[in-house]
């Protein structure tokens, strides 16, 4: 069943409109690979290096950058996301900072898509108009919100498909029939399926349930399915690659940046050569299926 056909009105519209994701899943689909979908917190540990990162990652094999807005109170983070989280505030970092690194580096790159993920409450404070306009012209593509349930879709959903921006949902091993078109209802760009329950980076992902669980949410849509928590290893990346059309690693970059860092703080190797040689080697198991 055609999930576009079950559109709501404001996504139908917003549908004829063509984002960067949806150009590079398309570009993607006729190279018959997955997508490499890499998560890092933006100001980790500060604007600088983390924005060299950012620019770092399109080279080394990244398809689509999801670039993570601190906050002081991240749920669904694991340990090593929670602790960028923190290290990016107190290195000065803000929303209005982020969308300035998203600007800083579309200035070298008007390709790659980025993806804003986080959660609400600093959007909120900062005022859901003045951010949609303001990440618009900071040349984000799409948003990963994970508190906002598709229930509360008017808060910033709607909003921001009206902006031509994605809006990306989350649907997890607990979605079940019943909540999934629901779940499904106004997502664009792509869906991202939590491979497991719990925290990000808390285990690996098992590959057979998740061919099994992308089987099962396409159909129900026509959307690209990308898979992510737990992935950190070339293997492991070919291997859900097989089933998804994206993978997603976020705790593993995350923690090559902090492992850049002794316990005082001082840096004793380059994040971003770290960070390359990690996505390098990912991409190079995404793309072996394109290879086989």
């Amino acid at each position: 069943m055609s999930h576009i056909a079950r559109l709501k009105p404001v996504v139908e519209e917003s549908i004829r409109m063509t984002t960067r994701i949806d150009r590079r899943f398309a570009r993607l689909k006729e190279e018959n690979r997955p997508a490499l979908v890499t998560y890092f917190m933006g100001g980790d540990p500060d604007y600088e290096t983390s924005l060299s990162i950012m620019k770092a990652l399109p080279a080394a094999g990244s398809d689509v950058i999801e670039l993570g807005m601190p906050f002081s109170d991240p749920m669904a983070d694991g340990p090593a996301i929670q602790a960028a989280g923190l290290r990016a505030l107190r290195g000065g970092q803000t929303l209005a900072k982020t969308l300035q690194m998203a600007r800083d580096f579309r200035e070298g790159d008007d390709d790659t898509p980025i993806v804003m993920m986080g959660y609400y409450n600093p959007i909120y404070i900062y005022g859901v108009d003045r951010f949609l306009t303001d990440a618009k012209e900071a040349g984000i593509d799409g948003l990963i919100i994970v508190d906002l349930p598709p229930e509360m879709d008017d808060e910033l959903c709607v909003p921001a498909i009206k902006a031509g921006l994605n809006f990306i949902r989350l649907a997890t091993p607990t979605t079940d029939e019943e909540r999934l078109p629901k779940v499904l209802e106004n997502t664009s760009g792509f869906v991202y399926y939590v491979s497991m329950t719990g925290v990000t980076g808390s285990a690996l992902p098992d590959t057979n349930n998740v061919s099994a669980a992308v089987s099962r949410i396409k159909e129900h849509t026509d959307l690209p399915i990308c898979v992510g928590f737990g992935v950190k290893t070339a293997r492991q990346a070919r291997a859900i690659g097989e089933a998804a059309d994206g993978v997603v690693v976020g705790s593993a970059i995350v923690a090559a940046i902090a492992q850049c860092y002794d316990a005082n703080g001082k840096r004793i190797e380059d994040p971003a050569e770290a960070v390359a040689t990690l996505v390098k080697g990912l991409a190079d198991g995404v793309r072996s299926k394109q290879m086989a």
